[in-house]
């Protein structure tokens, strides 16, 4: 049951994490204010398809919102920002149609996910753009034209889905790493070799260990010089950077943020009672893994942002850890990558069926002989192994028949 003590919710960002999180109080009994405030002034939408469908036009924008899956009855503020939270009056401020208000919270929830990194040299020239929100997409799409020539700087999944996307309307594509691999700081070298070697086997011009010395252009990009001495020319330049959370107005507040919002397994933001976060902000102890983990993947934040809600309603006493084994997936071409636990810190790496090069494989991850990933391209096959992942089953895993 809800806690008698909330009577004003207020929800910090719109997205899933979110949105999850108001449905959640509502569905389960919250009949309080709720004020969500959003920074963008679109109602709610799912991000997995900026950098795929929705950029190559094979759905349309409408097709990319949330369905409201109930009233939620609830204030709504759209294009505003929180620059400030202030625990001692229990308020945050928010910077609304260029005016700041405080807006008063018994219980709050922090969803305001991250922001993309911008590019470290400074100022760019035109056409020079970074991928985070719809307006992003659509305005990456009218750039886009038959021969238009596209340097992606970025190898994670941000930059190779949408080198991916690009290279299937047939557009010339380069796709700039740091690292040796693609995705490596994901998968590993090992598997992430694997699909460095798809985007070249699509015609991708994928060139890895390199860096980008300057962007060249007076007025609009013309060229990518790169730190090993060659020149690409350039089109359009699509930055995949990565992104940071979106922490900043919290700087003084008394929470512990470190990279994040630092919270307890429960999602209970630490250095304050009746304050949750949940998505790309946040970083929660998990307790499988034994450490703080900020994980930027849209079925961690969905599955958050549903935790959180009910750590706030039951209250600091009867709250329940949040311990869901991480899930993600990423359309490239047409293999779906599909990844369950954290492969972080592994010291082997398995195939375990199949094989690399038939594109129809699964690959376990093992940390002191036990089993800490899965990592599949046959869809769903990654479900049968998340209670091995669950119950630290010796590696390599075995399924039970």
């Amino acid at each position: 049951m809800p806690s008698n003590q909330l009577k004003r919710v207020v929800v910090i960002g719109a997205g899933v994490a979110g949105t999850m999180a108001a449905q959640t109080l509502r569905t389960e009994g919250y009949d309080g204010e709720l004020t969500i405030v959003s920074a963008e002034r679109h109602s709610p939408y799912h991000r997995p398809p900026l950098s795929k469908k929705l950029l190559t036009g094979k759905v349309h924008r409408a097709g990319i919102d949330m369905a409201p899956q109930n009233e939620l009855a609830a204030r709504a503020l759209r294009g505003a920002s929180a620059i400030g939270l202030d625990m001692s009056s229990r308020t945050v401020e928010v910077r609304d149609d260029n005016q700041n208000r405080a807006l008063t919270f018994d219980g709050l929830v922090i969803a305001s996910g991250a922001v993309a990194r911008q590019w470290p040299g400074g100022p760019v020239p035109g056409g020079v753009m970074a991928l985070r929100t719809v307006d992003d997409c659509l305005a990456i799409r009218d750039k886009l034209g038959k021969r238009t020539r596209v340097v992606v700087v970025g190898g994670g999944f941000i930059g190779t889905e949408v080198a991916a996307s690009l290279r299937s309307l047939g557009l010339k594509v380069t796709l700039l790493s740091q690292a040796d691999t693609l995705l490596q700081s994901a998968l590993g070298h090992e598997m992430a070799q694997c699909w460095t070697d798809l985007h070249r086997q699509h015609g991708v011009d994928v060139r890895v260990g390199v860096n980008v010395d300057r962007l060249v252009g007076n007025g609009h990009v013309k060229a990518v010089q790169l730190s090993d001495g060659s020149r690409l020319k350039a089109d359009l330049v699509l930055i995949g950077l990565g992104v940071e959370p979106a922490i900043e107005w919290l700087r003084g507040s008394g929470l512990k943020v470190d990279k994040g919002v630092m919270c307890d397994a429960t999602g209970a933001a630490e250095g304050a009672t009746g304050v949750v976060a949940a998505g790309d902000v946040a970083r929660w102890w998990h307790p499988l893994y034994q450490q703080h983990l900020r994980i930027e993947h849209w079925d961690h934040a969905s599955r958050q942002g549903v935790a959180a809600a009910r750590t706030l309603l039951a209250g600091p006493d009867n709250a329940e850890q949040y311990d869901a084994v991480p899930y993600f997936w990423s359309d490239q071409y047409d293999v779906k990558l599909q990844l369950v636990g954290v492969p972080t810190g592994y010291d082997v790496v398995e195939i375990i069926e199949g094989s690399a090069g038939d594109w129809e494989f699964v690959a376990a991850y093992g940390k002191n002989g036990r089993t800490i990933a899965v990592l599949s391209t046959v869809p769903g096959r990654v479900n049968d192994y998340r209670s091995a992942i669950g119950n630290q089953a010796e590696f390599p895993p075995r399924l039970h028949t």
